[in-house]
């Protein structure tokens, strides 16, 4: 086999690069990313040079090698060995154990061994940076015959010790959360309910990690865990905040979902969740035959333990042996009924027990639970991987497998399920949804989400997270077809989750489908990580319908030998479509595939649109104002033809400054903020002036500068976050939390007098979501009413010449207020009045003292929005909608949709984009700008008018 290189390159300039994936997924803090470093093939190791300003001269993927290893020593000293032997060929300077950390050795049958590196800097861990040494073992000789990953050779930092304290990290990464989780609808707590002192969430410094953009970025890594304040379902965040500003750089979840509904994640309590008795006091018989119905009325064999109280319960011990009673797995499946979903995640709730009967017959309440399906199912899950591919069990170590079944939300159905890092927990279903156990495919995919895990480490963001769900989604259905005798041939055969339906047929209860024929020209879509975590389920049958064709084209044995070495052996954390084709297509060599099959294999992703240069047949109806912006989550301001918006350098390495420019999209944009090392957020503009935050170790200062030519003025400073400015003339608003309650509150500045005021002074009164206009400001407004024994919610407008605040004619019965904003002759807000509808909010205006309440758009029936935020010039209203995502599509993320400000016109689209539109802002007229997502790139873009109907 010929020898073959395959080169990281420089990503294009620019930052939310599709396909680009290492700078991609760490040049937006935002984040519209989507892959991992380009690399392209070169034919053979003497074509070692790379581009300037390429990440890495390290190459990405090399295969066909056949060079002698040191067969005495240990796995992984031998593969730094080799490293070290052929530096001129992986430019690794230092191949000792201190900057090449063993992850772990895995030997398979026929002497193979894959040793994973985690790439160190001065003893700091380097996000993403893991490669892979691929050897034989046999006949007392060790051959190396490859090794990918990412290893990069440009990092330089002077120092690896924050400057921003655990405490500091910790209070920015749960504010950038908080903002993060905020967005849509302030909510008051429920009548009876108090204000949790503290808020929700809270934060926990897990070390220090060099993000490997540029010369390399330190950072504090933070876990922020909690519920959700918005809607009950647990948190589990990874933030990294910058070590030397404090500004938080990169955000998402760790929720590794079956569907749409974000839920749960995170470290498990290990103590709780890895220990039972029965594990250390089984002596045979320790395993018993028993049985149970699934929900499709088949009578199956369960593997049961007869307890000390003679009652036999799910805990299967069939994987061992009489021989050796303590080898092999433990299976145990839980009875979480009753247990919400937040004290599941992560957690291991004190209550529950393992599903148990009086006999070995487990009845109808065990069926309708969901209690049979999930136990039969991780037997099959567990056989599949043994059988298949010798691995023992999840971890490869037979570790404990744990399900927990029949968690509901807030003592609703909860229709998902999810891996926590530790254990399986399934949703009790609702409305047309069973217990989500019902289907194996769902189990298979969980399962799988630790295999993965625990090899290639894919992280659950972006591309390389859309391939996690899609092998996931891949090996779930494999695992369900065989284990129940269905064909390929079968025109459902791609179906998941096609049987967790009550009454509806496969086709329509299904939430995915792996023979969708998704490719990316037609059906990629860039979104934020606020959405799906930068589009893990939208875009993963792009990826796992290519490896779906294979499995057709090749048959099911090989194509899963060759995904499943793909995955255990090739990829590495920050893998996204290009390097996810690479890697199986190196896997198919490997394994010996004829030129026929490997032409198929090559097809099969090129029939999906996996091709050198997909992102640019990605088409827009917008036009650009500024390309490649790199972020996303710090907003963009817009008024009298003047923009703001922050960026950072072309690929992404340096702190943001804010740029200012036309609306026209005419001439060079202007950078108005010091490069000084801090981040520089959040701008706003009323055409005269910007605005912005400046996010520093200690504080975060707001600064005020001209628009022309005028100095540049520090008018605040504070050590909390800092966010939601506002700006019009002399007036400066912006939201700042409170350390006791969590809630946001409007504070502003004259910046005529210099005087800075709190809107409210009280802890317990939360405003936020401002705009302001004529010396004015608008908010939303939760307070608490002694007489009627609750909190109620409300738009006042703060006259700040004379201190008088107005409430405008909010229904008592609101239960959510959006964001205000003031035009010429009125104040427009969104208001939610109805909590058992499917999220529509109205938008609605009245004049400046409350007079001539106008329902712009209504919230309900016709021409009713899911109103999430609005902006607003005197002439039109143009409303961000945000609808819910039983499963996600296009149609479920963010849109922008325009409506006159007399409401005397129906809503339109204002532009037909696939993609996120996020932060929008109002110019003249009809004139919007917003950042868009489409093209899979943050770009700023505009429309003049809207598009009408898409």
């Amino acid at each position: 086999m010929r020898t073959s290189v395959r080169r990281s390159r420089a990503d294009r300039p620019g930052g939310i690069a599709v396909g680009q994936g290492v700078a991609a997924l760490l040049a937006a803090a935002g984040l519209l990313m989507t892959g991992v470093t380009a690399a392209h093939a070169d034919p053979a190791p003497t074509a070692a040079a790379t581009t300037a300003g390429a990440e890495t001269d390290t190459p990405s993927l090399v295969t066909g090698l056949n060079e002698e290893a040191d067969a005495g020593a240990s796995a992984a000293d031998a593969a730094r060995g080799h490293l070290k032997e052929k530096k001129s060929r992986y430019h690794i300077a230092d191949t000792s154990a201190k900057d090449l950390t063993s992850l772990g050795t895995t030997t398979e049958k026929g002497g193979r061994e894959t040793v994973r590196l985690q790439q160190k800097y001065k003893g700091v861990d380097v996000m993403g940076g893991q490669y892979v040494v691929r050897m034989t073992k046999k006949d007392g000789k060790r051959t190396v015959t490859g090794t990918s990953g990412n290893y990069f050779t440009k990092l330089k930092l002077a120092s690896v010790t924050p400057e921003v304290s655990e405490k500091t990290a910790v209070q920015r990464a749960i504010g950038a959360v908080t903002e993060q989780l905020g967005g849509g609808l302030l909510k008051a707590p429920a009548k009876g309910d108090k204000l949790t002192k503290g808020g929700t969430l809270s934060g926990k410094a897990d070390g220090v990690t060099i993000l490997p953009q540029g010369e390399g970025v330190l950072t504090r890594q933070i876990t922020v865990t909690g519920v959700n304040p918005a809607d009950g379902t647990p948190v589990n965040q990874q933030v990294y905040v910058d070590a030397h500003s404090g500004f938080a750089v990169m955000q998402y979840s760790n929720i590794q979902t079956f569907g749409a509904t974000t839920t749960a994640t995170g470290a498990t309590d290990e103590a709780a969740a890895g220990t039972d008795d029965a594990s250390t006091t089984a002596t045979p018989p320790f395993d018993v035959v028993g049985s149970g119905t699934r929900y499709n009325g088949n009578k199956v064999d369960l593997h049961l333990y007869k307890g000390s109280d003679g009652t036999y319960q799910m805990l299967d011990y069939g994987f061992r042996t009489a021989e050796s009673p303590y080898s092999g797995p433990l299976l145990k499946t839980y009875d979480a009924r009753g247990v919400d979903v937040s004290a599941a995640s992560g957690v291991w709730p004190s209550s529950i027990k393992p599903f148990s009967s009086a006999t070995t017959e487990f009845g109808a309440d065990a069926t309708n639970s969901g209690a049979v399906d999930a136990h039969w199912a991780a037997n099959k899950v567990y056989a599949y991987y043994k059988n298949h591919f010798g691995r023992d069990g999840i971890d490869g170590k037979n570790g404990f497998i744990n399900s927990l079944v029949g968690v509901t939300s807030m003592g609703k159905p909860f229709n998902n399920a999810f891996w926590d890092g530790q254990k399986m927990v399934y949703g009790q279903g609702g409305g047309d949804y069973r217990t989500f156990s019902a289907d194996t495919d769902v189990v298979g995919h969980e399962m799988t989400h630790g295999v993965t895990e625990h090899t290639a480490g894919l992280v659950y963001a972006g591309q390389s997270g859309a391939i996690n769900e899609g092998i996931s989604d891949y090996f779930g259905n494999a695992i369900d077809l065989e284990a129940n005798g269905q064909s390929m041939d079968d025109p459902d055969s791609g179906l998941l989750g096609e049987d967790l339906c009550t009454t509806l047929s496969p086709r329509e209860c299904a939430l995915r489908d792996l023979n969708d024929g998704a490719t990316t020209s037609k059906n990629f879509i860039g979104v934020t990580f606020r959405g799906d975590n930068g589009g893990v389920h939208l875009n993963s049958t792009i990826f796992s319908g290519a490896l779906w064709d294979i499995r057709q084209d090749l048959g099911g044995d090989l194509a899963d030998q060759i995904v499943y070495r793909a995955l255990t052996a090739y990829m590495t954390p920050l893998d996204g479509f290009t390097e996810g084709r690479a890697a199986v297509v190196a896997a198919a060599q490997e394994l010996g595939v004829t030129k026929a099959q490997l032409k198929q294999v090559k097809s099969a992703f090129d029939a999906h649109g996996i091709v050198p240069g997909w992102e640019t047949a990605l088409g827009i109806d917008t036009d650009t104002v500024l390309s490649k912006v790199n972020v996303s989550g710090t907003g963009v301001g817009a008024g009298n033809g003047k923009y703001a918006v922050a960026r950072s350098n072309e690929d992404g390495s340096e702190p943001y400054s804010v740029w200012v420019g036309d609306t026209s999209g005419k001439g060079t944009p202007e950078q108005k903020s010091p490069n000084n090392g801090n981040y520089n957020v959040y701008p706003v503009t009323d055409g005269k002036n910007v605005a912005w935050v400046e996010y520093g170790a200690s504080a975060a200062n707001l600064h005020v500068r001209s628009v022309g030519t005028g100095v540049d003025k520090v008018v605040f400073g504070i050590g909390a976050n800092v966010s939601g400015l506002a700006l019009d003339g002399d007036i400066l608003a912006y939201s700042v939390p409170d350390p006791y309650y969590g809630l946001q509150h409007i504070w502003y500045t004259n910046l005529k007098t210099g005087v800075t005021t709190q809107a409210n002074q009280s802890y317990a009164v939360a405003t936020t979501m401002a705009s302001v206009r004529d010396g004015k400001i608008a908010y939303a407004k939760m307070w608490y009413d002694a007489a009627s024994d609750k909190y109620k919610l409300g738009v006042e407008v703060l006259d700040t010449a004379t201190g008088k605040t107005t409430l405008m004619p909010v229904d008592s019965n609101a239960v959510g207020i959006g964001q205000t904003t003031l035009t010429d002759d009125g104040v427009t807000w969104i208001e939610d009045d109805d909590m058992t509808d499917t999220g529509q909010a109205a938008v609605k205006r009245a004049a400046l003292d409350g007079s001539g309440l106008t329902t712009l758009t209504p919230e309900s029936g016709d021409n009713s929005l899911y109103a999430y935020s609005l902006t607003a010039s005197d002439d039109a209203v143009t409303v961000t909608t945000l609808p819910p995502a039983t499963s996600w599509a296009n149609d479920t993320l963010p849109k922008l949709y325009q409506v006159a400000a007399d409401g005397k016109s129906a809503p339109q689209r204002m532009s037909c984009n696939r993609g996120d539109q996020v932060y929008a802002a109002a110019d003249t007229g009809q004139r919007v700008l917003w950042l868009d997502g489409t093209t899979g790139y943050t770009n700023l873009v505009k429309r003049e008018r809207p598009a009408g109907k898409c």
